[in-house]
C-alpha cells in the first residue's frame, strides 16, 4: 500500500470517528475529511465531481432533493395535522391503538417518503396529540423512530442506505420492493406486538382528555385542499414512477427532480416555504462522504480489501451473507448506518460481481440492507431518524437519554435481525 493510501485511510478514519463519537458536526467531519482527501492528492475535481465510481453520487443527491421539496410542499397543506388527528379518533383515542397507528402511518410513510422526513414531520404532531390525551410522549416518539427504520428498509427511497446501495448495486425500486417488503411486513407485525410489552407503562387513559380529542375535526387541519389534491396527484405520479422507472428508461433522481418541479409549479408557493424543509446539511454530508469513499476507491484501497473478502469467503455465500447481516447490524448500532453503507458497499460490490451474477452472491446486497437498517435501531445514534426523534424531543422538553432510547431500540434490533436470517437463507440458499 502506498504512503498515500495509507495517509487516506488515516484522513478516514480520523473522519469516521468523528463522526462516531460527535465530537464535531458530522458535516464539519465529513467536508473536513473530503478536504483532506483533496490536500495530500487522494482525490482531484475530475474524481471527486464527475466520475461514477470515486466521485459525489448526484443520483442519490438529487433523489432526496427531490423528495424533501415534495414533502415541503405536502407540508403546507396540513395532510400530517389530518392523518394524526384521524388516527387518534380512529383509535378511539385509546392510548395502545393510537401507538399503533401512528406506527403504521410511520412505517408506511417512511417507505413511500424516507423516514427522516417522515418524523420530522409526525413527530410535532405526535407530540400534539399526547399532550391532548395527558400521556407521555417518550414511548412514542422511540416507537415512531423504530418504526421509521422498519418500514423504511422496503424500499429504494425509505431508508438512506437504501439509495447508497441501489446506486452501487445498480438494483431498482421493484427490486428492494419484491426483495424486502415481505419480510418488512413481518417485521412490522412482530414489532407491534412487542409494543404492547415494551411500552406496557405508557398506556394509562385519562378519560376526560380523551373524550377532548374524540372531539377534533381532522377536517380542520387541513389548511389548503385544492394544493393537497393536486400534491398527492404528484405524488402518486412520483410512485408510478419509482415502480416503472426502468421501463421508462428514468432514473429514480429524475423522477424525483420532475415531481418536484410539477408540484412547485402547481402550488405557486414560495420558494422559502418548501425550501425551508430541505435537509442541506444531510445533503453536504453525502457530499463530503462520498468524495472520502471516492478516494479510497480511486487508490485502489477498496479494491484490496474486496480481493481479500473474495478470497476469505469463496463460493460460501451464506456465511458471508450471515456476517454481512450480523456484522451489519452491530456496526450500524455503534455508529450511523450512513457512513458505514457507503465504505461497505464496493466491498459488496466486489464479493457479488465475484460470484458472476448468481442468487446466492446477489443477495449479499440484502444481507446488507437488512443488517444495516434494522441495525441502525439499537441505540441513539445508530440511524438519522433516531438523532432526529430525540433532537425534537429534547426541544419540546421531553428528553430521551441514549440508554433510555437504547434500553428499547438494542431488543428490537436483535429481534428483527435474529428473524431476518431465517428469511434470508429459506428464500435464496
Amino acid at each position: 500500500m502506498s504512503v498515500q493510501a495509507v495517509l487516506a485511510v488515516g484522513v478516514f478514519v480520523v473522519a469516521y470517528l468523528l463522526i462516531a463519537t460527535e465530537r464535531v458536526h458530522r458535516v464539519a467531519a465529513a467536508l473536513g475529511g473530503a478536504a483532506a482527501m483533496v490536500v495530500i492528492g487522494a482525490s482531484g475535481s475530475r474524481q471527486a465531481f464527475f466520475s461514477e465510481e470515486t466521485g459525489v453520487d448526484w443520483n442519490v443527491i438529487f433523489l432526496l432533493l427531490g423528495m424533501m421539496i415534495i414533502v415541503g410542499v405536502l407540508r403546507q397543506t396540513g395532510v400530517f395535522e389530518y392523518l394524526a388527528i384521524w388516527a387518534a379518533k380512529r383509535a378511539g383515542a385509546k392510548p395502545f391503538r393510537v401507538m399503533v397507528m401512528l406506527v403504521v402511518i410511520t412505517a408506511v410513510a417512511s417507505a413511500l417518503l424516507d423516514n427522516v422526513t417522515t418524523v420530522l414531520l409526525v413527530a410535532p404532531v405526535t407530540l400534539l396529540v399526547c399532550e391532548r390525551l395527558g400521556v407521555n410522549p417518550v414511548p412514542y416518539l422511540i416507537a415512531e423512530a423504530l418504526a421509521s427504520n422498519i418500514g423504511g428498509t422496503a424500499t429504494l427511497i425509505g431508508d438512506p442506505p437504501n439509495i447508497i446501495i441501489a446506486s452501487r448495486a445498480g438494483l431498482s425500486f421493484n427490486d428492494f420492493v419484491l426483495n424486502l417488503a415481505p419480510i418488512v411486513t413481518i417485521l412490522l407485525v412482530v414489532f407491534i406486538g412487542m409494543c404492547r410489552v415494551l411500552f406496557r407503562r405508557a398506556f394509562a387513559a385519562d378519560p376526560e382528555r380523551a373524550a377532548k380529542v374524540m372531539a377534533l375535526q381532522e377536517r380542520d387541519a387541513i389548511t389548503d385542499s385544492r394544493l393537497l389534491a393536486r400534491s398527492l396527484a404528484v405524488l402518486a405520479l412520483v410512485t408510478i414512477g419509482f415502480a416503472a422507472h426502468s421501463v421508462l428508461a428514468l432514473e429514480p433522481s429524475t423522477v424525483a427532480l420532475l415531481g418536484a418541479g410539477l408540484i412547485v409549479l402547481l402550488s405557486g408557493l414560495p420558494a422559502r416555504s418548501y425550501l425551508a424543509d430541505v435537509e442541506w446539511e444531510t445533503l453536504a454530508f453525502f457530499m463530503g462522504l462520498f468524495v472520502m469513499v471516492g478516494a479510497l476507491v480511486h487508490l485502489g484501497v477498496i479494491e484490496q480489501l474486496g480481493q481479500l473478502a473474495t478470497r476469505a469467503v469463496g463460493d460460501h455465500y451464506l456465511v458471508a451473507a450471515t456476517g454481512l447481516l450480523v456484522g451489519s447490524a452491530a456496526l450500524s448500532g455503534i455508529v450511523d448506518n450512513i457512513p458505514y453503507v457507503a465504505t461497505m458497499a464496493p466491498l459488496v460490490k466486489d464479493l457479488v460481481d465475484a460470484g458472476g451474477g448468481a442468487p446466492q452472491a446477489h443477495a449479499l446486497w440484502w444481507a446488507l440492507a437488512l443488517g444495516a437498517d434494522l441495525g441502525g435501531n439499537a441505540t441513539a445514534v445508530g440511524a438519522s431518524a433516531n438523532v432526529v426523534i430525540t433532537g425534537i424531543a429534547r426541544r419540546n422538553g421531553h428528553p430521551i437519554s441514549f440508554w433510555e432510547f437504547t434500553k428499547y431500540g438494542l431488543v428490537v434490533a436483535a429481534v428483527t435481525v435474529s428473524l431476518s436470517w431465517p428469511y434470508l437463507w429459506l428464500r435464496y440458499y
